[in-house]
């Protein structure tokens, strides 16, 4: 009887130690978790126009969900499209001169320039023969029967009918040879800029079409129909939705314990009874002082490392500014795997 009321004695005993054991051992996790006061954080863009033109349209109002290449705004285009339209008409001129000088001289060309040497030549030989009658008729009457005036005339009328014939003959030859290489890659230099000023027409045509960057919500709507855009005046201003972060600051002593990749439970106080999931993305290597912003329990004085634990966030719960509670558990099986 005494053996079996020390047995029982003894299995109490180990089994008190036990729970013990398991309530401090619990207990001992729990201290070891590391709590942070932060701020959701976001990424934001600004959104303007390159060009300075009149906005036709504001597509999307603030709050509105938007998706990467959304448009949200346009402007007008009629100038740049009656200027883009002015340029094709001037690159099909370019292209006709440019076919013109790369086909060369037509036969029927050629053959109008051999006629008008043709007639240069016979119109010569007649100031020729003209000019030889005279000078026989002087030499015969001793000068008195030809004037010296009409010789000095059939004389001058011979060299003007040989220049011809010299200029109608070198008309025959670049007739032949066809245009100079330096025409031709003059016509396509201008061809290939009119083409040029119509991409660069179509590109700010383009470009009169605000679109998303990527998938956003519409915090700010700055402009509306009618306004004058420019580049320095942005139209929109975009939160990105993903990342999402916690911003929190670590003292010295936590920073130890906190690496990145560490798994991270973060609280709203809108939702007290739910959590999120995340991770330790980024530590900081710099050490400052408190933000004012920041909650903490220790002084303002303290210098402590910025901490930013990233967040999935595929109901939108949260908000810029809002304010979070990260729990940080360096015990955690996760949490040692990486270390």
């Amino acid at each position: 009887m005494n053996r079996k009321i020390l047995a029982g004695v003894a299995i109490a005993v180990v089994g008190v130690v036990g729970v013990s054991a398991w309530l401090w051992s619990g207990n001992s996790s729990q201290k070891n978790d590391i709590t942070l006061l932060g701020n959701v954080d976001i990424r934001q863009v600004s959104l303007a126009f390159q060009d300075s033109e009149r906005i036709v349209e504001m597509r999307v109002e603030e709050g509105a969900k938007v998706t990467a290449g959304q448009v949200l705004a346009v402007l007008d285009t009629r100038t740049l499209e009656l200027q883009a339209a002015q340029t094709e008409a001037q690159i099909e001129v370019n292209k006709k001169a440019l076919l013109r000088l790369r086909n060369g001289s037509r036969p029927e060309e050629i053959g109008q320039a051999q006629a008008r040497v043709d007639a240069a030549t016979t119109d010569a030989k007649l100031a020729e023969l003209d000019f030889q009658r005279m000078q026989s008729i002087a030499e015969e009457t001793h000068g008195r029967g030809v004037s010296r005036q009409e010789l000095d005339r059939a004389a001058a009328t011979l060299k003007a009918a040989r220049a011809k014939v010299e200029d109608q003959s070198m008309a025959l030859r670049l007739a032949k040879l066809g245009p100079r290489s330096e025409d031709i890659e003059q016509a396509a230099a201008q061809l290939k800029a009119s083409e040029e000023s119509l991409a660069l027409l179509r590109h700010r045509i383009s470009l009169a079409e605000l679109k998303a960057p990527t998938n956003a919500v519409v915090r700010s709507r700055l402009a509306e129909p009618g306004d004058m855009a420019s580049p320095q005046k942005p139209v929109y201003a975009l939160a990105i939705v993903q990342p999402k972060w916690i911003r929190a600051y670590v003292n010295e002593a936590q920073l130890a314990r906190v690496r990145p990749g560490m798994p991270a439970e973060v609280k709203i106080d809108g939702l007290p009874d739910a959590s999120i999931a995340g991770e330790v993305g980024y530590i900081s290597s710099v050490a400052e002082f408190t933000p004012k912003p920041v909650q903490t329990e220790e002084l303002r004085t303290s210098l402590v490392y910025e901490v930013r634990v990233l967040v999935k966030d595929p109901d939108d719960q949260l908000r810029l500014g809002m304010p979070a509670t990260v729990r940080l558990a360096p015990n955690h099986p996760e949490a040692l795997g990486k270390s």
